[in-house]
């Protein structure tokens, strides 16, 4: 189907407005100049009635026998020279002495307006005749005693709207002409405005990109949210409701009414993006970009791409628990079989006892670690990756000693298993490293988990390479790392959005070349 393109359509539509304003202009003016010509013929009316009734022949005539023959050419003479319709002079009988047709002198004025007249009353009345519209001028008469002795009618006929239009033929031919051409100028340069403004697109590509455009945020797995330059909510996709539990519209809402904690305003004053940043909104801790929406120099709005840090999480846990439970499994088999080299060894020389004895004492330590773990780490997923960390540790020939005096029942309030997994692979993950290029003879990690009813710490210790200061200051940077790699420098960082979690904080004691202990601690309660 064909559509009129949207450049015509404003043209034409302003181009109507211009003509139906011209229109209604006009008929204003005509009537303005109507009124101004009823006022000026009731003043030229009433002034021709007073000169009559003023003339002292009318009044001394007016009772003679033969009043109209000397009154009807007086009257006829100034009707004449004020070009008046008529002048009818009337006794007090309503006897017409003067009237432009001669037939009718001597008759009687029957007219029902003419009866305040002749109680010494001057008005105007308008009247429809035969010839259209008129007024009527009544004055009366008053002899040298001040008694009324007649009246006086003097009559005019209104101009009509088509008799007007001539006189003002100049005016609105010269209205007409520059209000065409500047209305055609003018809704052309609208047209063309509101099409660039609209990126050249037509109404229906528009209304295509929006429902295409609203079905990708309603699709997406993050949540969406977009704000104008005065803070209304514009976007607010599906996921943003499940995250923020929010059920009603809130479209052309201010986004501080609904969500308080939201710092998506602070983007139209910054008017730069802040990129994968951590923030606790409503209870909820999100991972966040936000973006300035920004046309031609001037911040338009902001939008918010976030997703529920526990998605981020779960992620998080599967590099650094996951992973880690992998290469536990590993490192595992590879201690298993080492072990078993030793057995066979032993028995191909004929040792026996020694072999047995090796058994029970390989046996016996790891069901007491396993046991130790067990009954000290109610969590599953804590307690196998200390068991996962510790073999991993003997694969690279470190020590790792869990403190005797750990202990985990309860998780703080504000932190789950995947945090906890988070920060203990990631401490001794780093021990790990640490060590890695440490030339030190005994190479040990030393792990101590431990809480009560109101404070829940992790320390971990290793005696390895040590940390500048420098580092210290940087170590919860995103992207930040002394190791080499494309995907280093992001443990710390998602360690520091842990710490915002749940309210914690991070204690760093290193000296270069002795070794590094890093102590987190956390309340147990969120109102601590």
């Amino acid at each position: 189907m064909n559509r009129l393109r949207i450049y015509w359509k404003i043209m034409l539509l302003a181009f109507g407005l211009v003509l139906f304003s011209l229109l209604i202009g006009g008929v204003v003016v005509i009537g303005s100049v109507s009124s101004l010509k009823e006022d000026s013929l009731r003043e030229k009316l009433t002034t021709t009635a007073q000169t009559v009734a003023n003339l002292p022949s009318i009044a001394e005539h007016i009772n003679m026998p033969d009043a109209a023959a000397h009154i009807a050419p007086v009257a006829n003479k100034i009707k004449i020279l004020n070009h008046v319709e008529y002048i009818v002079v009337l006794d007090m009988n309503r006897t017409r002495l003067s009237h432009p047709l001669s037939e009718r002198i001597g008759t009687t004025f029957q007219e029902e307006d003419a009866d305040a007249a002749f109680a010494e009353h001057m008005y105007v009345t308008k009247v429809r005749g035969e010839k259209g519209v008129g007024l009527r001028a009544f004055v009366p008469i008053m002899n040298e005693n001040h008694e009324q002795v007649g009246v006086v009618v003097v009559g005019g006929l209104m101009p009509t709207f088509l008799e007007l239009i001539p006189e003002q033929k100049r005016a609105i031919i010269v209205t007409i002409l520059l209000s065409l051409s500047f209305g055609m100028f003018g809704s052309a340069m609208l047209a063309r405005h509101i099409k660039r403004e609209m990126y050249n697109l037509e109404p229906h590509e528009i209304a295509s990109m929006y429902r295409e455009h609203t079905a990708a945020f309603q699709a997406m797995h993050e949540g969406v949210i977009a704000i104008d330059r005065n803070e209304r909510i514009t976007i607010f996709n599906e996921r943003a409701k499940q995250i923020f539990d929010v059920k009603q519209d809130v479209i052309d809402q201010y986004i501080l009414d609904i969500i308080p904690g939201s710092r998506l305003p602070e983007i139209l004053e910054l008017k730069v993006p802040v990129l994968n940043h951590e923030l606790l909104i409503g209870g909820t801790l999100i991972w966040s970009n936000r973006i300035p929406i920004i046309d031609h120099g001037v911040t338009m709005g902001a939008i918010a791409i976030f997703q529920d840090r526990t998605d981020v999480t779960r992620m998080a846990e599967e590099l650094t628990g996951v992973k880690e439970y992998v290469n536990a499994l590993r490192a595992q088999n590879h201690e298993h079989m080492n072990k078993m080299h030793t057995v066979a060894g032993l028995i191909q020389l004929g040792k026996y006892d020694e072999a047995l004895r090796y058994l029970f004492e390989v046996s016996d330590q790891q069901e007491e670690l396993t046991k130790f773990i067990q009954e000290h780490f109610e969590d599953d997923g804590v307690a196998g990756l200390l068991l996962g960390k510790v073999s991993r540790g003997k694969e690279l020939d470190i020590e790792v000693t869990i403190d005797s005096k750990s202990i985990m029942r309860h998780f703080p309030d504000s932190l789950d298993r995947h945090d906890i997994v988070l920060l203990l692979g990631n401490l001794i993950e780093n021990a790990f490293d640490a060590l890695a290029t440490s030339n030190v003879e005994q190479k040990t990690v030393f792990i101590s988990v431990e809480h009560d009813d109101e404070w829940f710490s992790i320390l971990v210790e290793d005696n390895g390479c040590g940390i500048s200061e420098e580092t210290k200051a940087r170590i919860l940077e995103q992207g930040f790392s002394t190791k080499q790699g494309e995907h280093r420098g992001m443990g710390l960082y998602l360690l520091n959005a842990i710490l915002i979690k749940g309210k914690g904080e991070l204690r760093c004691d290193s000296t270069e070349g002795l070794g590094t202990a890093m102590e987190i601690i956390f309340p147990m309660r969120e109102e601590v």
